[in-house]
């Protein structure tokens, strides 16, 4: 079995910006109907080329619009890249953004399955899962509630509690640690540190740099949607710099 679990080759990812600013529908359907719409081309991540291997803890770090968050969709899936390839070989779960995946009208519970189903997971592995989820949650009062009535911290706890408990091969993470209560975000990180024990791939994104110091092994340093630095934890001195 190959050493490498995730291979990023040439990818691009653009996005259409409109030049001008639209209003409303009306005038959106107008300016289409007369052609009058017109974008210019925003490059969000360029010729990014990364080999992972398994049971590496990368650290992206950046500053806002450095193309962070794009280049974390690409890896998952979210998003396809504009040019290039991204070869997986594990499962992913993504902690991108609190509440991804849910549908705010299902229970907590039921979105506990249709976060299993959208990461690949049987109906059987799930109800193996399940206690274990919820109790790690800590949300066994609401389980049966809408989420749509949950707060921002009991969102992350039952997200995060998913993509933890079915065991990924890859497990993304964009500043998902920092909601929640001060017990949760430790409960989360212990959480963290046994699975980088257990040989996960974790991939993490976060403004604490002594976070990224303390779990990371390797550093990539994005700057306006390009590599500028990849390698160990020099790469934090550098960007502190």
């Amino acid at each position: 079995m190959s050493d490498t679990i995730i291979k990023i080759e040439d990818v691009d990812m653009k996005f259409n910006m409109a030049t001008d600013k639209i209003s409303g529908l009306k005038e959106y359907a107008i300016k289409f109907i007369k052609r009058e719409l017109f974008y210019k081309e925003f490059l969000a991540l360029q010729n990014i080329n990364l080999e992972i291997r398994r049971g590496e803890i990368i650290g992206i770090i950046g500053l806002n619009g450095a193309g962070k968050s794009t280049m974390l969709k690409v890896i998952s899936g979210i998003l396809k890249p504009s040019n290039g390839n991204v070869t997986i070989n594990g499962n992913i779960a993504p902690l991108i953004e609190l509440g991804a995946g849910f549908d705010p009208e299902l229970s907590g519970m039921e979105n506990i399955y249709l976060n299993g189903a959208v990461l690949g997971m049987s109906r059987k592995y799930m109800d193996k899962k399940l206690d274990e989820i919820i109790a790690f949650s800590e949300l066994e009062e609401f389980i049966n509630n809408p989420v749509k009535n949950y707060s921002s911290g009991m969102y992350a706890r039952l997200g995060f509690s998913i993509a933890t408990c079915i065991e990924p091969d890859i497990l993304i993470v964009d500043e998902i640690l920092s909601v929640g209560d001060y017990k949760f975000q430790q409960k989360s990180r212990h959480r963290i540190e046994e699975m980088i024990n257990d040989g996960t791939t974790i991939i993490l994104v976060s403004h604490s740099i002594e976070e990224i110091k303390e779990l990371c092994n390797r550093v990539v340093w994005l700057e306006k949607g390009k590599i500028k630095q990849c390698g160990g934890k020099e790469v934090i001195s550098q960007y502190e710099k």
